[in-house]
């Protein structure tokens, strides 16, 4: 049940005729309807929310155990709606679990499904959960996609209370630099709502049921960037208020009183960030709702990423600091075990330890530490005296010549270093905006005078908390030994520090927790080497840049916090 909690495919909701983003789920907190059987009743009366029925398929007798491609075990459904049901499964090929939504071939919405996820896989951003597989099959349509046992649903962050407002900011910035890549590609998402957000253990925020979602429930949009930045503007005041901003109740929160409408965040509740408060109302410019302040309403998640940008950065929360408990001796320490408890408030005297080495055990001790050290300075004076006898023997036969044999196994062997040639590159982005996707294979073209830079930062040196790192994932082309990297900085000044991971693909699937470190270092020059701590073997290698030096105005921005990378080599 706690991967479920963590992971399980989002739930049909009764959508009714109401905004998309003000419908709730008929689910638990886990995702999960509590009487699967009432909730489909329920939505088949009611409809989809969308502009297709539901057709006259019934949904596939499948059951748990069952094998799709002989690969995809069916564990348990999670989900059956209007023809279509959601599972989770195994795939035993990779040995993994993933997520499966499937329905008949003949369903009304099967094309649009197969469409919708096809397009989505070939976004291939890491702040959407991937689609894995899209597939008709056997009268079957299925879709198959990431399963994150360790990520949490705002849904269930949100039952212990409003999120801190770095946590907010952090989530609005990364769910609307997400969508606004997703726009830019012509993908929106439609049903974007708690239960499609999720934050993984690495504090990355990640969404799920990118276009597929609407397509299994047959929603659209006129306005499909006007409906999702609608929705993050809901994310956002559900964040801040633990509250929904509408009359009717959804998702575990509360909606906001009848016949009040919508009024600010922080009118809701005290002490909230009152930049946040505006971005949230500015988002939620809808149906008669204003914005707050005079500030222009933002109609596209590229407007909202514009007006985050515009915001004083949000900083962390110091950590508290605990101070330890006072140190305690214990009865073995203070030198009292095995002996009697003393009676309650007798005094106890303190005996007074003898001089030391004393005793006649103690002269005994010294006279024996003495002789050997008599012993050990004789011995060493002999074999000095042997050594220097050696040498100069040796000294005088000048015409003797010394040889080597070459099957000599003792002889030093010094390993020849191997260049790594680079086959390809990809930008890795773990948050926010891409810095110079179209610049990345200048930083191995061999000239020194182009190269690949970050974006400008007012803070610095290090990203954190504004971004975890910037950087590069290389493809060696094949499984290589990894030793050392040398890179080329255009930049000097502060420090630059940069760290080489093991990955698995140029899109990796896991954030940099999960991957292995070959090494990391620190500069402040023009040029850094980075050793391994040990050889390790690995196919892609991301290199992860954490901290950037303060540098001044060029042609290419003005100063601040910033690096560009001109060579990288990489040995084995």
């Amino acid at each position: 049940m706690a991967e479920r909690s963590t992971a399980a495919v989002d739930v049909a909701d009764n959508s009714g005729d109401e905004p998309l983003t003000a419908q709730a789920d008929q689910s638990t907190a886990d995702g999960v309807a509590q009487n699967r059987e009432r909730d489909t009743d329920i939505d088949e009366a009611q409809g989809s929310g969308g502009t297709q029925g539901p057709g006259k398929a019934s949904p596939p007798e499948l059951h748990s155990g069952h094998k799709l491609a002989r690969r995809y075990r069916l564990e348990e459904c999670v989900t059956r709606l209007d023809g279509f049901s959601s599972w989770r499964a195994v795939d035993e090929k990779l040995r993994r679990a993933v997520g499966v939504h499937l329905l008949p071939a003949d369903h009304t919405r099967a094309r649009s499904v197969l469409a919708a996820a096809r397009s989505s896989a070939l976004l291939g951003d890491p702040r959407f959960v991937q689609v894995l597989d899209a597939v008709e099959e056997n009268d079957l349509v299925y879709v198959v996609h990431e399963w994150l046992p360790d990520a949490t649903e705002l849904t269930t962050l949100l039952a212990s209370g409003p999120l801190e407002p770095h946590d907010a900011y952090q989530m609005v910035s990364q769910i609307a630099s997400a969508m606004a890549a997703a726009h830019r590609e012509g993908l929106a998402h439609l049903r974007l709502n708690p239960n499609a957000v999720l934050r993984a253990s690495t504090g990355q925020w990640r969404i799920r049921g990118l276009a597929v979602n609407a397509a299994l429930r047959g929603i659209s949009s006129d306005t499909p960037q006007r409906t999702d930045t609608e929705a993050i503007g809901a994310l956002l005041y559900a964040a801040l208020t633990q509250r929904w901003p509408y009359e009717s109740d959804a998702y575990g929160l509360s909606g906001l009183p009848k016949a009040v409408g919508l009024i600010a965040p922080d009118q809701v509740r005290a002490g909230i960030h009152r930049g946040l408060s505006e971005l949230s109302m500015r988002a939620l410019v809808n149906d008669g709702a204003t914005a707050s302040r005079h500030e222009s309403p933002c109609t596209t998640p590229e407007e909202l990423v514009k007006a985050i940008g515009e915001m004083p950065r949000i900083r962390p929360p110091e950590p508290a600091f605990t101070a330890p408990p006072e140190y305690q001796r214990t009865t073995y320490q203070q030198g009292t075990y095995g002996r009697s408890a003393p009676h309650p408030g007798a005094t106890q005297p303190v005996p007074t330890p003898p001089p030391p080495l004393q005793s006649r055990t103690g002269r005994a001790l010294k006279w024996a530490v003495s002789a050997l050290l008599i012993a050990a300075l004789g011995l060493g004076s002999w074999q000095l005296a042997d050594a220097l006898m050696d040498q100069a023997n040796q000294s005088d036969d000048t015409n003797q010549t010394q040889t080597t044999d070459g099957n000599d196994k003792n002889g030093d062997k010094t390993k020849p270093v191997k260049t790594l040639a680079v086959k390809g590159a990809q930008e890795y982005v773990a948050s926010g905006d891409a810095q110079a996707p179209e610049d990345v294979a200048n930083t191995y073209d061999g000239d020194s005078s182009t190269f690949w830079r970050t974006k400008r930062y007012n803070s610095g040196p290090t990203l954190a908390p504004y971004k975890p790192g910037v950087g590069i994932v290389y493809d060696l082309g094949s499984s290589q030994q990894v030793s050392a990297a040398s890179i080329g900085l255009r930049y000097q000044g502060d420090r630059t520090t940069v760290h080489l991971y093991a990955t698995d693909s140029l899109s990796p699937s896991t954030g940099v927790d999960g991957m292995e470190e070959i090494g990391t270092a620190t500069t402040s020059g023009s040029s850094l080497a980075v050793k391994a701590s040990k050889a390790v073997k690995t196919r892609y290698v991301l290199l992860w840049v954490t901290a950037v030096p303060k540098a001044p105005t060029d042609g290419y921005s003005s100063s601040g916090y910033k690096q560009a990378i001109t060579d990288v080599k990489f040995t084995g």
